[in-house]
């Protein structure tokens, strides 16, 4: 079983930045890769970025490209995802996921593995 902690959410103004954590925790040997989600009010949850924990690999959607990086560290057993450049959109609940594939797409596939989110909210 693997346990996923985000945390890092909070508020910012449009054009502002955040960083959001993800820790692992159990069988974290199986992970093969760590996604992150979000989830807008009253939307589908939808997948912003994707990393290969072996190799770092990385994906994102249209919406995070040259905006957010995913990035870990298996040492520490985390990864992080940096929200630059903010706007009201991207506010929403954050989710970190994992899963034993390695394949990054597509980036909303099926993970098995959920944190519980984290609110980060951007105001114009």
């Amino acid at each position: 079983q693997v346990r996923l902690q985000e945390s890092g959410g909070g508020s910012a103004e449009a054009g502002g930045s955040l960083m959001l954590s993800c820790y692992w925790s159990g069988d974290t040997k199986t992970i093969g890769r760590v996604s992150w989600f979000h989830q807008a009010p009253g939307k589908n949850r939808e997948a912003v970025a994707a990393i290969r924990r072996r190799d770092g690999t990385t994906e994102y959607a249209d919406s995070a490209k040259g905006r957010f990086r995913i990035r870990h560290d298996n040492a520490r057993r985390a990864a992080w995802l940096q929200l630059n450049s903010l706007k009201p959109e991207d506010t929403g609940v954050y989710y970190c996921a994992a899963s034993p594939g390695l394949l990054l797409l597509p980036l909303n596939q099926t993970y098995d593995y959920w944190g519980q989110g984290t609110q980060v909210t951007v105001s114009s």
